[in-house]
């Protein structure tokens, strides 16, 4: 299987069977994923390196705006899209197999989760994958320790609460926080 066939199935919205010829695609990406991951967590590289890692992991051309904190895990890499002045601060978890997409100007803390995938609830079929991508606008800030499940959009100007768990979409201009996340406040802008 080629990366593009990979990225298409997944970004399509179609579920990955288990035992199938995309699962093992998968699998060989995570392995790559793990390769790159340990080059860029385990020792210390200089912020242009990290840069070069980061956008290697990724496989997507560098950005000079961008800055990262290690260490980062992911288990695949290739369905992550950066805007322009993006952080990422140390010990951050994206599995973005289901496509991870992050505006401008974002701000994203310690810890966050970022994940793409959830498994089939049948459960003859519990194995097999469901992706829906997270869609992340600008201006966007994610406090420490947040978990941002699968389908769920931020739109611009969003402030998301240390330890959030969001399940929802978010709009515009709006703080939210919790289990499961509510809004909080809107930001008058």
């Amino acid at each position: 299987m080629e990366l593009e066939a990979f990225l298409e199935h997944l970004n399509n919205g179609k579920e990955v069977i288990a035992g199938s010829e995309v699962l093992s695609y998968m699998t060989e990406l995570a392995d790559e994923a793990m390769r790159i991951s340990a080059e860029l967590n385990n020792k210390y590289n200089p912020p242009e390196k990290v840069n070069e890692l980061f956008f290697k992991l990724i496989n997507k051309p560098q950005d000079k705006t961008f800055r990262l904190f290690p260490p980062f895990y992911t288990d695949c890499g290739k369905n992550i899209t950066i805007g322009k002045n993006v952080f990422i601060n140390s010990c951050c978890h994206f599995q973005d197999q289901g496509g991870i997409i992050i505006g401008d100007n974002v701000l994203i803390g310690h810890n966050v989760v970022i994940a793409t995938l959830n498994h089939n609830p049948i459960p003859t079929q519990r194995a097999s994958i469901l992706p829906k991508p997270v869609k992340i606008g600008n201006n966007v800030w994610i406090g420490s320790n947040a978990t941002i499940l699968p389908g769920v959009t931020i739109a611009d100007g969003a402030i998301i609460a240390a330890g959030a768990v969001v399940t929802k979409n978010v709009a515009e201009n709006t703080v939210v926080g919790g289990n499961p996340a509510r809004v909080i406040k809107k930001i008058e802008v």
